[in-house]
Protein backbone atom coordinates (compact mmCIF):
# COMPACT_ATOMS: atom_id res chain seq x y z
CA UNK A 1 0.00 0.00 0.00
CA UNK A 2 2.15 2.87 1.23
CA UNK A 3 5.19 3.75 -0.81
CA UNK A 4 7.05 7.02 -1.21
CA UNK A 5 4.60 9.15 -3.15
CA UNK A 6 2.46 12.13 -2.24
CA UNK A 7 -1.26 12.38 -2.91
CA UNK A 8 -0.55 14.77 -5.77
CA UNK A 9 2.04 12.56 -7.43
CA UNK A 10 0.35 9.35 -8.44
CA UNK A 11 1.47 6.40 -10.47
CA UNK A 12 -1.22 4.04 -11.81
CA UNK A 13 -1.11 0.60 -10.28
CA UNK A 14 -0.78 -2.38 -12.62
CA UNK A 15 -3.07 -5.40 -12.58
CA UNK A 16 -2.83 -8.26 -15.08
CA UNK A 17 -4.36 -11.73 -15.34
CA UNK A 18 -4.62 -14.29 -12.62
CA UNK A 19 -1.75 -12.92 -10.53
CA UNK A 20 -3.45 -9.54 -10.29
CA UNK A 21 -6.75 -11.16 -9.33
CA UNK A 22 -5.01 -13.15 -6.61
CA UNK A 23 -3.35 -10.05 -5.23
CA UNK A 24 -6.65 -8.23 -5.17
CA UNK A 25 -8.40 -10.96 -3.20
CA UNK A 26 -6.80 -11.29 0.23
CA UNK A 27 -8.86 -9.86 3.05
CA UNK A 28 -10.76 -7.65 0.65
CA UNK A 29 -12.65 -10.18 -1.43
CA UNK A 30 -14.11 -7.32 -3.43
CA UNK A 31 -10.81 -6.83 -5.18
CA UNK A 32 -11.49 -9.92 -7.25
CA UNK A 33 -15.15 -9.09 -7.63
CA UNK A 34 -14.47 -5.59 -8.88
CA UNK A 35 -11.02 -5.77 -10.45
CA UNK A 36 -12.20 -4.34 -13.77
CA UNK A 37 -14.08 -1.34 -12.38
CA UNK A 38 -12.98 2.21 -13.16
CA UNK A 39 -12.28 4.33 -10.04
CA UNK A 40 -14.72 7.17 -9.40
CA UNK A 41 -13.72 10.13 -7.23
CA UNK A 42 -10.93 8.26 -5.50
CA UNK A 43 -9.38 11.37 -4.07
CA UNK A 44 -6.26 10.12 -2.31
CA UNK A 45 -3.69 7.44 -3.09
CA UNK A 46 -0.93 7.31 -0.52
CA UNK A 47 2.12 5.08 -0.78
CA UNK A 48 4.40 6.02 2.08
CA UNK A 49 4.86 9.59 3.21
CA UNK A 50 1.34 10.94 3.59
CA UNK A 51 -1.02 10.97 6.57
CA UNK A 52 -0.65 8.53 9.44
CA UNK A 53 -1.99 5.04 8.81
CA UNK A 54 -5.68 4.43 9.33
CA UNK A 55 -6.67 2.75 12.58
CA UNK A 56 -9.70 1.21 14.24
CA UNK A 57 -9.64 1.40 18.02
CA UNK A 58 -5.94 2.11 17.89
CA UNK A 59 -4.94 -0.76 15.59
CA UNK A 60 -3.86 -0.39 11.97
CA UNK A 61 -2.15 -2.25 9.15
CA UNK A 62 1.29 -3.86 9.35
CA UNK A 63 3.78 -0.96 9.37
CA UNK A 64 6.58 -3.27 8.22
CA UNK A 65 4.71 -4.63 5.20
CA UNK A 66 6.30 -3.77 1.85
CA UNK A 67 2.91 -4.03 0.12
CA UNK A 68 0.61 -1.33 1.47
CA UNK A 69 -2.07 0.77 -0.18
CA UNK A 70 -4.43 3.50 1.02
CA UNK A 71 -7.18 5.41 -0.75
CA UNK A 72 -10.50 7.16 -0.08
CA UNK A 73 -13.70 8.31 -1.75
CA UNK A 74 -16.63 10.63 -1.05
CA UNK A 75 -19.98 8.85 -1.14
CA UNK A 76 -23.15 10.93 -1.27
CA UNK A 77 -25.37 8.59 0.68
CA UNK A 78 -26.43 8.09 4.31
CA UNK A 79 -23.85 6.55 6.60
CA UNK A 80 -26.26 3.79 7.57
CA UNK A 81 -26.68 2.76 3.92
CA UNK A 82 -22.93 2.58 3.39
CA UNK A 83 -22.34 0.76 6.68
CA UNK A 84 -25.05 -1.82 5.95
CA UNK A 85 -23.58 -2.55 2.51
CA UNK A 86 -20.08 -2.91 3.90
CA UNK A 87 -20.97 -5.16 6.83
CA UNK A 88 -23.35 -7.55 5.04
CA UNK A 89 -20.43 -9.56 3.72
CA UNK A 90 -22.45 -12.40 2.20
CA UNK A 91 -24.25 -9.83 0.02
CA UNK A 92 -21.06 -8.32 -1.42
CA UNK A 93 -21.35 -10.27 -4.72
CA UNK A 94 -24.73 -8.62 -5.41
CA UNK A 95 -23.22 -5.14 -5.81
CA UNK A 96 -19.66 -5.80 -6.87
CA UNK A 97 -18.59 -6.71 -10.40
CA UNK A 98 -17.38 -10.32 -10.54
CA UNK A 99 -14.40 -11.35 -12.65
CA UNK A 100 -14.02 -14.76 -11.01
CA UNK A 101 -16.65 -17.13 -9.56
CA UNK A 102 -16.66 -16.97 -5.80
CA UNK A 103 -18.71 -17.63 -2.72
CA UNK A 104 -18.69 -15.79 0.62
CA UNK A 105 -19.88 -17.43 3.80
CA UNK A 106 -20.23 -16.09 7.31
CA UNK A 107 -18.79 -18.52 9.84
CA UNK A 108 -20.97 -17.22 12.69
CA UNK A 109 -24.51 -15.82 13.00
CA UNK A 110 -25.74 -12.31 13.70
CA UNK A 111 -24.52 -8.86 12.72
CA UNK A 112 -20.85 -8.35 11.91
CA UNK A 113 -18.96 -7.69 15.14
CA UNK A 114 -15.60 -8.22 16.81
CA UNK A 115 -14.42 -11.81 16.36
CA UNK A 116 -16.85 -12.41 13.47
CA UNK A 117 -15.32 -14.63 10.79
CA UNK A 118 -16.10 -15.02 7.09
CA UNK A 119 -14.64 -17.10 4.30
CA UNK A 120 -14.35 -16.34 0.59
CA UNK A 121 -13.65 -19.12 -1.88
CA UNK A 122 -12.46 -17.81 -5.25
CA UNK A 123 -12.31 -20.04 -8.32
CA UNK A 124 -9.77 -18.51 -10.67
CA UNK A 125 -9.98 -19.36 -14.37
CA UNK A 126 -7.01 -20.87 -16.23
CA UNK A 127 -4.36 -18.40 -17.31
CA UNK A 128 -1.97 -20.40 -19.50
CA UNK A 129 0.40 -21.85 -18.62
CA UNK A 130 -1.19 -21.78 -15.15
CA UNK A 131 -4.09 -24.21 -14.52
CA UNK A 132 -7.35 -23.22 -12.81
CA UNK A 133 -6.92 -22.69 -9.09
CA UNK A 134 -8.84 -21.96 -5.93
CA UNK A 135 -7.93 -19.38 -3.30
CA UNK A 136 -9.53 -19.45 0.14
CA UNK A 137 -9.52 -16.30 2.29
CA UNK A 138 -10.57 -16.62 5.92
CA UNK A 139 -11.00 -13.25 7.63
CA UNK A 140 -11.51 -12.37 11.29
CA UNK A 141 -12.88 -9.03 12.47
CA UNK A 142 -10.48 -7.76 15.12
CA UNK A 143 -11.92 -4.31 15.83
CA UNK A 144 -15.28 -2.76 14.96
CA UNK A 145 -16.93 0.46 16.09
CA UNK A 146 -20.41 0.90 14.69
CA UNK A 147 -20.58 3.55 11.97
CA UNK A 148 -16.93 4.51 12.39
CA UNK A 149 -14.44 1.77 11.60
CA UNK A 150 -13.73 -1.90 10.91
CA UNK A 151 -10.45 -3.84 10.94
CA UNK A 152 -10.05 -7.46 9.91
CA UNK A 153 -7.11 -9.79 9.35
CA UNK A 154 -6.43 -13.20 7.90
CA UNK A 155 -4.69 -15.37 5.33
CA UNK A 156 -5.33 -16.07 1.65
CA UNK A 157 -4.18 -19.53 0.62
CA UNK A 158 -4.05 -21.48 -2.61
CA UNK A 159 -1.74 -23.85 -4.46
CA UNK A 160 1.68 -22.21 -4.25
CA UNK A 161 0.12 -19.00 -2.94
CA UNK A 162 -0.01 -17.39 0.51
CA UNK A 163 -0.60 -13.84 1.69
CA UNK A 164 -1.38 -12.47 5.15
CA UNK A 165 -3.41 -9.30 5.06
CA UNK A 166 -4.74 -6.59 7.33
CA UNK A 167 -7.55 -4.31 6.18
CA UNK A 168 -8.82 -1.14 7.87
CA UNK A 169 -11.91 0.93 6.98
CA UNK A 170 -12.85 4.37 8.34
CA UNK A 171 -16.18 6.16 7.77
CA UNK A 172 -16.37 9.92 8.43
CA UNK A 173 -19.42 12.14 7.97
CA UNK A 174 -18.51 15.27 6.01
CA UNK A 175 -20.51 18.00 4.26
CA UNK A 176 -22.16 16.35 1.27
CA UNK A 177 -21.84 12.75 2.36
CA UNK A 178 -19.46 10.26 3.93
CA UNK A 179 -15.72 10.05 3.36
CA UNK A 180 -14.81 6.37 3.20
CA UNK A 181 -11.13 5.66 3.78
CA UNK A 182 -9.47 2.28 3.46
CA UNK A 183 -5.97 0.90 3.88
CA UNK A 184 -4.57 -2.59 3.45
CA UNK A 185 -1.23 -4.33 3.94
CA UNK A 186 -0.03 -7.66 2.54
CA UNK A 187 2.88 -9.82 3.66
CA UNK A 188 4.01 -13.13 2.20
CA UNK A 189 5.80 -14.49 -0.87
CA UNK A 190 3.20 -13.18 -3.34
CA UNK A 191 2.66 -9.74 -1.80
CA UNK A 192 2.98 -7.16 -4.58
CA UNK A 193 3.84 -3.54 -3.64
CA UNK A 194 2.68 -2.36 -7.10
CA UNK A 195 -0.90 -3.61 -6.64
CA UNK A 196 -3.82 -1.44 -5.51
CA UNK A 197 -5.23 -4.64 -3.94
CA UNK A 198 -8.59 -4.06 -5.57
CA UNK A 199 -9.37 -1.14 -3.27
CA UNK A 200 -10.11 1.38 -6.02
CA UNK A 201 -12.67 -0.97 -7.58
CA UNK A 202 -14.20 -1.74 -4.20
CA UNK A 203 -14.69 1.95 -3.38
CA UNK A 204 -16.16 2.59 -6.81
CA UNK A 205 -18.66 -0.24 -6.45
CA UNK A 206 -19.55 0.77 -2.89
CA UNK A 207 -20.19 4.33 -4.08
CA UNK A 208 -22.36 3.16 -6.97
CA UNK A 209 -24.42 0.81 -4.79
CA UNK A 210 -24.90 3.32 -1.96
CA UNK A 211 -25.79 6.27 -4.18
CA UNK A 212 -28.19 4.24 -6.35
CA UNK A 213 -30.32 3.45 -3.33
CA UNK A 214 -31.01 -0.03 -4.70
CA UNK A 215 -29.89 -1.65 -1.43
CA UNK A 216 -31.83 0.62 0.93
Amino acid sequence: MFRTRSATSRTPRRRSGTRAALLAVPLTVAGVLGATAVPVQAVTHDHGTGPASLTCQGRGVDPAAKARYRTEILIQAPLRTIWDLQTDVEDWPSWQKPVAPMTIKRLDPGPLRERSRFRATVHLPPNPPSPPSTVVITSTVRQLQYGRCIRWTGPADGAGFHIDGIHVWNFVKVPGGVLVRTEESHTGPQADPTSDMGLEAWLNDLKTAAESGSHN
